[in-house]
């Protein structure tokens, strides 16, 4: 019985000890990148020592995993099921924007040092895919097919892509429902005010 105890005690310790060397990468990753975030700065931050994030990530893929695994865990994509049951189309469209527009800014600190190290890693396919099923759910309400389907569909990505929002927002000075205006503007050329 003490035996099983202290197994689960151990196991315990070292779940800790793994979610703080996954925070402290996180946080270094977010405030650095990821090129300029070494395993011994990760060390540093978590307090433990260099063999001791190896015991747990034995390569860089192993912990950049780990890293995305838990920062989509607590900052999670928008849910696309809502936005199906909006049947009008441009207040489905709206919705969207809204909703994406409020993730990117909630996790705009970490998809700039993404964006400009990582964008194109494996780690970041689901993210990809997420956001190209969010332009899908958004083109469905719109009776376009063939080639106009097509161009609403690339419209849509453009206009639910960080990048799009962060050169509206940062770069031009919009507020967020100044930006989702003009994409509505832009993308399907929707009065502002509809929907």
């Amino acid at each position: 019985m003490a035996r099983s105890y202290q197994l689960k005690q151990r196991g315990e310790r070292q779940e800790r000890t793994r979610q703080k060397i996954i925070k402290a990468a996180i946080d270094l990753h977010q405030a650095k990148g990821l090129a300029a975030t070494s395993i011994n700065d990760i060390a540093e931050q978590a307090k433990v020592g260099r063999v001791t994030v190896y015991r747990h990530f034995p390569d860089a893929a192993a912990l950049v995993g780990a890293c995305s695994g838990q920062y989509f865990q607590i900052h999670p994509l928008p849910d696309l099921e809502p936005w199906r049951s909006v049947q009008d189309p441009t207040a489905r469209l709206r919705r969207g924007l809204r909703e994406t527009y409020a993730y990117h800014r909630a996790t705009e600190a970490m998809m700039i040092r993404i964006h400009a190290e990582a964008w194109s890693h494996p780690v970041m396919t689901p993210y990809h895919t997420h956001w190209q099923r969010a332009a899908d759910v958004i083109a469905a309400a719109w009776p376009a097919t063939g080639r106009r389907g097509a161009l609403l569909n690339a419209a849509f990505t453009l206009a639910l892509g960080f990048e799009s929002w962060r050169t509206l927002v940062r770069v031009r000075g919009l507020n967020d429902d100044q930006a989702i205006k003009l994409m509505l503007r832009l993308t399907c050329d929707c009065p502002p005010n509809s929907g």
